[in-house]
């Protein structure tokens, strides 16, 4: 089997929230988000065996516990997720996965099959800008992954999960709706970072943030990941 491959990194420690991961990234994804990050993953293509990554991944075993897929959006490659994923779980790692939910089927499987432990899932707006952010149909299948999450989070078989928003000056007025998507799950803003704009800083995030009356997760680039909870002061 031949993997579309985006790099490999063999030890993380902010992919997942308390565990030391290696993160393999998965190349192309049908969006294009303008503040994407990793913009030169969306396209392009590097054709790897599947064996040499999960070489890869079995090199990081002795420092990290966990491997996180990302990219891109590995969901993209649903087959060889699969198949990466299974490897990882007969190594004894968990295994977690950052994606922005328009191929539910893909995320299903692996949780079906107990193959994730852990889901950052982007919504990225409202359910109404959706597709025309996105410049595609997505805002059904990403409602349809959330469902997923939230399913396999109730009965106990996925350990975490984390609805990240990435929020920009200007859309704060879309938080409530996404908060209210989101539901018990865990909340992440983070601060958008894009030419052109100026990004939001901590305490304007917390700003928005406080009309939820719920606590979050804040994102930012001067100080890094901390939890907000709008009845407390802000912790670490």
């Amino acid at each position: 089997m031949y993997i579309n491959f985006g790099g490999f990194v063999p030890i993380s420690t902010v992919d997942w929230r308390g565990r030391a991961a290696c993160t393999v990234f998965l190349r192309g994804c049908p969006a294009r988000c303008f503040y994407c990050h990793n913009v030169d993953l969306q396209g392009g293509e590097d054709l790897r065996d599947a064996d040499e990554i999960i070489a890869m991944i079995r090199s990081s075993r002795t420092v990290a516990g966990a491997v996180v897929f990302s990219g891109g959006e590995p969901t993209l490659q649903g087959p060889a997720l699969l198949h990466l994923a299974a490897a990882a779980r007969t190594m004894g790692l968990s295994v977690g996965l950052h994606t922005n939910g328009i191929f539910p089927g893909v995320l299903e499987d692996l949780l079906d099959r107990h193959l994730v432990d852990m889901v950052a899932l982007d919504i990225k707006t409202t359910w109404e800008r959706y597709d025309d952010l996105l410049g595609l149909a997505a805002a059904d299948a990403v409602k349809r992954s959330l469902a997923a999450c939230r399913r396999a989070k109730t009965d106990g078989s996925l350990v975490s999960c984390q609805i990240v928003v990435t929020l920009f000056r200007g859309r704060e007025d879309n938080l409530p709706s996404i908060a209210e998507a989101a539901g018990d799950l865990d909340l992440v803003l983070q601060q958008g970072v894009a030419a052109g704009f100026v990004p939001l800083t901590r305490q304007e995030l917390e700003a928005a943030a406080a009309p939820l009356r719920r606590s979050v997760l804040i994102r930012t680039r001067e100080d890094g990941e901390v939890g907000y909870d709008p009845e407390q002061k802000p912790f670490s």
